[in-house]
């Protein structure tokens, strides 16, 4: 996954422009209230990816925000649900959304209630860029891999057969997180959602007398996507770099 192609996307300057007519904010604005809490809801990221009790739910997020199009930069924007970003904040920033939000407007001398529409039109497309380059890794490891056969925890494993799907694609991901993880029926599915619901919630049951082997609920695939990603980057130094220091 490319953080660098990532934030170079949400920082565009059409990105900036859309975002800053959407909530009657300056571009200038816009980029100090993102300077100061990028950083922020991008471990916001890795903590819902590692949790135990939140990856399930952070997959089937992504599974829906990488069905956005995300082609024409203005025109999503232009159509964000402000207050259904607010809501992907507050799961990303737990706790800390308020100190957070503070320290943005702070910078960028806003009030909380700008500052926070400036995070609520980020939010949507961070998620949707995240699904996106999360298809486009779980794809290219899916095909590098013997056919039959896919890495699971540094371990080759068979994996179940590979149905394309919407989103991220249950079958695709199923087979890269769970080789032995028993295929529903399509209406069952919901995406990758609830596979690793299944997978990390021990909701998933093999049938009687299958052959295939339980996936290792040690293996936190998602998270691994993510920490190759963020672990151990100066995000703050690459948002300086694209943005500047701001004002």
């Amino acid at each position: 996954m490319d953080l660098n192609a990532l934030l170079g996307t949400m920082l565009s300057e059409d990105s900036i422009a859309q975002m800053s007519q959407k909530t009657g904010t300056t571009t200038d604005e816009v980029k100090n209230v993102l300077l100061s809490a990028l950083p922020a809801m991008l471990e916001g990221v890795q903590g819902q990816a590692n949790g135990d009790d939140t990856v399930a739910g952070f997959a089937g997020a992504l599974d829906s925000h990488a069905l956005d199009d995300t082609s024409d930069i203005t025109a999503f924007l232009s159509g964000v649900d402000l207050k259904d970003g607010k809501k992907i904040v507050g799961h990303l920033l737990g706790d800390e959304k308020d100190a957070v939000t503070k320290a943005a407007a702070k910078r960028a001398g806003l009030k909380a209630g700008a500052t926070n529409n400036i995070l609520g039109a980020a939010a949507p497309l961070l998620m949707s860029l995240l699904g996106q380059q999360a298809t486009q890794t779980v794809q290219t490891q899916v095909q590098a891999q013997p056919q039959g056969f896919l890495p699971i925890g540094g371990t080759q494993q068979q994996a179940a057969p590979v149905q394309q799907q919407s989103g991220l694609g249950a079958g695709l991901l199923g087979s890269l997180l769970g080789g032995g993880a028993q295929q529903q029926a399509p209406s069952q599915q919901g995406g990758i959602g609830g596979l690793l619901g299944n997978l990390f919630g021990g909701a998933q049951q093999q049938s009687a007398g299958s052959a295939q082997q339980q996936p290792n609920a040690d293996v936190n695939p998602l998270g691994s996507m993510m920490g190759s990603m963020l672990g151990g980057v100066d995000v703050a130094s690459m948002l300086s770099g694209l943005l500047g220091s701001g004002k």
